[in-house]
């Protein structure tokens, strides 16, 4: 796959529900490698093969403390996630709004019956 834009990176790396667990542990706080493979029933190198993509994205870094290195969420490409998808809220209230106006109609005429 040929992922040349920031975006496409966050989103590809946010695809996989491990890196988005890892990442969900990640805002807790800082945590080792051992620590962030603890709840998964894989392999240390497809934890390592995690933390690589979403290190690529820019979503973690790591860290060096001694022989320790901590990973640490990156929040910057999520703001950018964030900010892509409030782009499309003025659709989404504009549908909520037309929902919430056919309803008190159908509500309405349930009440006069």
């Amino acid at each position: 796959m040929d992922v040349t834009d920031h975006l496409s990176m966050t989103f590809s790396a946010l695809a996989d529900p491990t890196r988005r667990a890892i990442l969900a542990r990640l805002a807790d706080g800082e945590a080792t490698v051992k620590e962030l493979a603890a709840p998964f029933a894989m392999s240390g190198p497809a934890v390592s093969k995690h933390l690589r993509v979403l290190e690529q994205a820019g979503l973690i870094s790591r860290g060096r403390d001694a022989q320790w290195r901590p990973c640490r969420l990156e929040a910057a490409p999520l703001r950018a996630v964030a900010a892509f998808a409030e782009e499309y809220r003025q659709f989404w209230d504009a549908n909520y709004a037309r929902l919430d106006a056919y309803l008190q109609l159908v509500q309405d005429g349930i009440e006069d019956e």
